[in-house]
């Protein structure tokens, strides 16, 4: 048994006429034939009665077709595999990245892929991650690192880090330890604007609990925010590895708020095998860097 004896046997259930399916996979009827009375021999039973007008099939044509095309597909993914890793000489990989977020092993890991694969033109663009994650799922983007509140449905991801929020404050500041959302409201806030991660996740809580913030200030990056605060222009909102950033400033843990901030990278399913070689060595980037991180921590301490 070989593809040919399936492609032919495919084409003759689907056309129904031992002629058209001769015609579709331009060879003679007779060499049609010869490749499915093959394979019938081998399986050891008939997959089409002959006696019709039309090629019907058997119950064990029946049987026989829906793997038949499983083979086939199978045999076709193989090749365009082996195609697309041929197809990374070229092309190109747009990546998008949410406004305000410098994370070094993402640079590292496009350096990594441009190294191996030269002729893959990167583009690198900032934004905020609804429109990110928007451009992802409709083919403008293929790749995305955002901040979330959740993982993006429909799309692929995984998580780089996974945070609570916290307030920030400076020195002298009336907010002191653990702050309940309530507390928070009887102060102005300087946060991110809606569309990114943090202030879903910090929106999101609010509304639980029927607290309706000040929003005094918004910046995309976390360095404005934290100069706003410094300023005394209102409570800062960040994550807590954002907030150990400006030791200048107090972070106070929030009571309430439940659901982690999370920085994720995303990609659609099915995405290109040069978009899946990319997340690959984002993937061993951020490994990389982690257990970098694991090994400096008791020296840092």
């Amino acid at each position: 048994m070989d593809l040919r004896q399936l492609e032919y046997f495919v084409a003759v259930a689907e056309e129904r006429n031992f002629t058209r399916a001769a015609q579709r996979v331009h060879i003679s009827q007779s060499g049609v034939s010869a490749q499915v009375k093959r394979l019938e021999e081998e399986l050891g039973a008939e997959l089409f009665d002959r006696s019709a007008r039309t090629a019907e099939l058997t119950a064990a044509g029946r049987a026989a077709l829906e793997h038949a095309r499983a083979a086939l597909a199978a045999a076709g993914a193989v090749g365009q595999a082996v195609g697309e890793i041929t197809g990374l000489l070229r092309g190109n990989l747009e990546v998008g990245m949410v406004i305000g977020c410098a994370v070094t092993p993402l640079f590292d890991a496009l350096a990594e892929f441009h190294r191996a694969h030269p002729g893959v033109e990167l583009s690198l663009r900032e934004d905020n991650s609804d429109r990110l994650v928007d451009d992802v799922r409709h083919g403008a983007l293929d790749l995305a690192l955002i901040g979330t509140e959740a993982a993006p449905e429909g799309l692929e991801s995984f998580t780089i880090i996974s945070e609570p929020l916290v307030a920030a404050v400076p020195a002298g500041h009336e907010l002191s330890g653990e702050v309940s959302l309530h507390e928070l409201a009887a102060h102005p806030v300087v946060c991110m604007p809606a569309g990114t991660g943090l202030r879903a996740v910090f929106d999101r809580a609010c509304a639980r609990r029927g607290v309706e913030p000040v929003i005094a200030l918004q910046a995309s990056a976390a360095a404005a925010i934290a100069d706003l605060a410094r300023r005394g222009l209102g409570v800062a909102i960040l994550s807590e590895s954002m907030a150990a950033e400006f030791p200048d400033l107090t972070a106070l843990p929030i009571t309430g708020v439940t659901d982690p901030a999370l920085l994720a990278i995303t990609w659609r399913p099915g995405a290109t095998v040069a978009a899946r070689e990319l997340v690959r060595s984002c993937r061993e980037a951020f490994r990389t860097s982690s257990d970098h991180a694991s090994r400096k921590e008791p020296t840092a301490r």
